[in-house]
């Protein structure tokens, strides 16, 4: 086989993975609490990617980490997983998978404004349009079917879904200054965050209250959401002859989800979802029409 042919594979391995994600959240929701469910999920990953570092050899460059590395590893922690998706998961709590799961792909442009200040890189007109396309494709999605009647959806989900963006897209911008190979980095994040978790539902939702079916999933969660397909999405890129082609494939998974969202959750798939989810990929394109003709977009 290959590289283009395994770029491929992993690609759509992350993306599958990806795509059952809404579902599982929504199934582990109905079990077990948010704080819970990221608590199991993040101490899960943190094992899956202490055995992957193991395997890569990469788990040996954690004695080179200074107090730097530590802390940097706790604040991208801080980040992603624990605020960014004790956000996210509270989402889910609130709205129906097929509106919190599209509101937060709005995260690539947020990337882009939040770029200015933290990296010093200019905004081209072109990424404020992008903005107001994909929040009328948010204003769409969060109708629920009704767009001359706003206000079906729960407020608070609505801001926590696409507000989870932000943290996304922060994190994204810190781990760029990190140079170490990725799974012991996500290896640190997770531990890190793991114990941060872990205080938090002491302190909250407690310990008890666990069912099979919730750690299950939240076990697949930490799995096929956190760990696994990240790596998987890295490797896709990395022997990728074009990375521009292999990204652009990511946009399958919220249709896939959306799929499995009405077929297993036997969730009504509003019109306005599709079109709202469409005219945020559109918005999101066109951001980066600059990338594709070669003028600056940022």
């Amino acid at each position: 086989m290959t590289n283009t042919n395994k770029s491929y594979l992993f690609a759509f391995l992350a993306i599958i993975s990806w795509s059952t994600i809404a579902t599982a959240f929504k199934l582990a929701l109905n079990e077990i609490t948010p704080s819970q469910l990221l608590f199991i999920a993040s101490v899960t990953s943190t094992v899956v990617l202490f055995f992957i570092s193991l395997i890569e050899g990469t788990i040996k460059s954690l004695r080179e980490f200074s107090l730097h590395d530590i802390l940097m590893s706790a604040i991208l922690g801080f980040l992603n997983p624990f605020i960014y998706y004790l956000a996210l998961l509270k989402a889910y709590s609130l709205l129906p998978a097929q509106v919190a799961q599209p509101l937060n792909m709005i995260w690539p442009i947020i990337l882009v404004l939040l770029s200015v200040p933290l990296l010093k890189q200019k905004v081209a007109p072109r990424s404020f349009i992008a903005l107001f396309i994909s929040f009328a494709g948010v204003y769409l999605i969060s109708s629920q079917g009704q767009p001359l009647h706003p206000g079906k959806s729960d407020p608070m989900g609505i801001i926590l879904a696409a507000g989870s963006s932000i943290f996304w897209a922060l994190y994204f911008i810190l781990n760029l200054k990190n140079s170490r190979a990725e799974s012991v980095k996500l290896f640190m994040n997770f531990f890190i965050a793991s114990i941060f978790i872990s205080v938090y539902l002491f302190l909250t939702d407690g310990y008890e209250g666990f069912t099979l079916k919730g750690v299950g999933v939240a076990v697949y969660t930490g799995i096929f959401e956190m760990s696994v397909p990240f790596l998987l999405w890295l490797k896709a890129l990395r022997m990728a002859k074009s990375s521009a082609r292999i990204s652009n494939l990511v946009f399958l998974a919220p249709f896939i989800s959306l799929i499995l969202i009405n077929s297993i959750l036997g969730e009504k798939i509003h019109y306005t979802t599709l079109i709202g989810l469409v005219v945020i990929i559109l918005g999101i394109i066109y951001q980066n029409y600059g990338k594709l003709t070669g003028t600056a977009n940022k």
